[in-house]
Order: structure tokens, then C-alpha cells, then sequence
């Protein structure tokens, strides 16, 4: 673990202002909670079959939920900086998680612990923030996952694949192909079609002059 700097504490609790406001005593409460974690690529930040102990933000870095299915790996959501990362359910019934959870580079977390949450609802405080907290990260969630499924029920892997470089211009510099390819629901050599088609629509068209 390492020193959370103050930088890294303003942009976290900047944040959570989507969720809750905190004044600063629940705020240097809240924070006095917090730690910092550095990933290495393919590092396992959550294991399939383990309890999920933690939620964090993401600082840096990137990371994907996948579960295997005939010895196969299959990502189905990625997380990327500036987001928060959970194996929620594991994390709230204290249940064995479902999906693996994968760092695809180095990555900077901020982190607190079901333990903290737990002695926070207890703490007069901030225990009514604390519980709305929860619930809104809960809904936030599931509001991403809803959004994920509808995509496959309405978009193309062509629309879900500009969608995503929409969101992270410079993913496939970051990521291995093969896993966007397994995140969009296609196969690599689908998706190396799909960039040339999108290339070629986009180069530029030469005219011919005619005398």
C-alpha cells in the first residue's frame, strides 16, 4: 500500500460528490478509512469464489470482470480510471464473487473496506451518508450493467465498438485486442474487420477530374 496523496483525496472525494456531500469532520472520518493499492498488469484485484473485501476508485489504469465458461475467459464489463470498482453483490452479502476481476495495466486504486463501511454505519456521524452512499453506489452499479445488457440487445458490435473508443479514444493502445474483441462479443478477426471497414470509411476519397 501507498501514501494517498492530497491530490488523489480531492479527486476522489470530487467524485463522490455524485453520491453524497460530505462537510469535512465526516469527510476527514470517511478518509481517515481510506488506502491506496498499486496493481501490476494481470494482476487479480477480485478472485471468482473469493469474497470481495473492498471498493475502490480508480486512479489509473484499467481493469475487466470476466468469468470462464468451458475453460474459456469471457469479459463481459471493463472499468477504467475515474470509476468505482466493486464486485458489488460479493462485496455487500460478503458471498464469494461471480466474476474475476483483472488489472489489463498498472493501475492506482483507492480503496476502503466492508469493515470500514460497516464501523461507518455504526459512527452517528456520518452513518445516515454513509447509508446513502451505499445505496447509490448499488444503484450506480446496477445502472451500468443495465446499460451493458441493453447494448447487446440494441446495437451492432460495430456501434458498441465506436461507442466504447467513444468513452476511451485510446483503448486499443492500452488493451489487448483480444480482449475488446471478447468484450463486444465477437471474435478477434471480427473486429480487425470492423476497424479496417471503419478506416477506409474514413480515409479520405481522392476525386478524378474529368477534361
Amino acid at each position: 500500500m501507498s501514501t494517498l496523496t492530497p491530490e488523489a483525496l480531492k479527486l476522489y472525494r470530487q467524485h463522490l460528490e455524485a453520491f453524497v456531500s460530505f462537510t469535512d469532520p465526516e469527510w476527514a472520518l470517511f478518509s481517515a478509512q481510506l488506502y491506496r493499492r498499486d496493481i501490476r498488469k494481470r494482476e487479480v484485484l477480485v478472485e471468482h469464489g473469493k469474497v470481495c473485501h473492498e471498493v475502490c476508485f480508480i486512479l489509473s489504469g484499467s481493469f475487466r470482470f470476466f468469468f470462464i465458461k468451458d475453460g474459456v475467459e469471457i469479459s463481459n464489463y471493463f472499468c477504467f480510471s475515474g470509476e468505482l470498482i466493486s464486485a458489488y453483490q460479493s462485496f455487500l452479502k460478503q458471498a464469494p464473487s461471480f466474476p474475476t476481476i483483472q488489472a489489463m495495466e498498472d493501475a492506482s486504486l483507492i480503496c476502503f473496506t466492508y469493515q470500514s463501511l460497516q464501523a461507518l454505519l455504526q459512527n452517528p456521524t456520518v452513518a445516515l451518508k454513509m447509508e446513502r452512499f451505499g445505496r447509490l453506489v448499488a444503484e450506480y452499479l446496477i445502472c451500468c450493467y443495465e446499460e451493458r445488457v441493453v447494448s447487446f440487445v440494441t446495437q451492432t458490435p460495430e456501434e458498441r465498438y465506436l461507442d466504447l473508443l467513444q468513452k476511451q479514444p485510446d483503448l486499443l493502445q492500452r488493451v489487448p485486442q483480444h480482449y475488446v474483441a471478447n468484450y463486444l462479443g465477437i471474435t478477434p478477426v471480427s473486429l480487425s474487420r470492423i476497424r479496417k471497414r471503419l478506416a477506409a470509411a474514413a480515409a479520405p476519397k481522392h476525386l478524378t477530374l474529368v477534361a
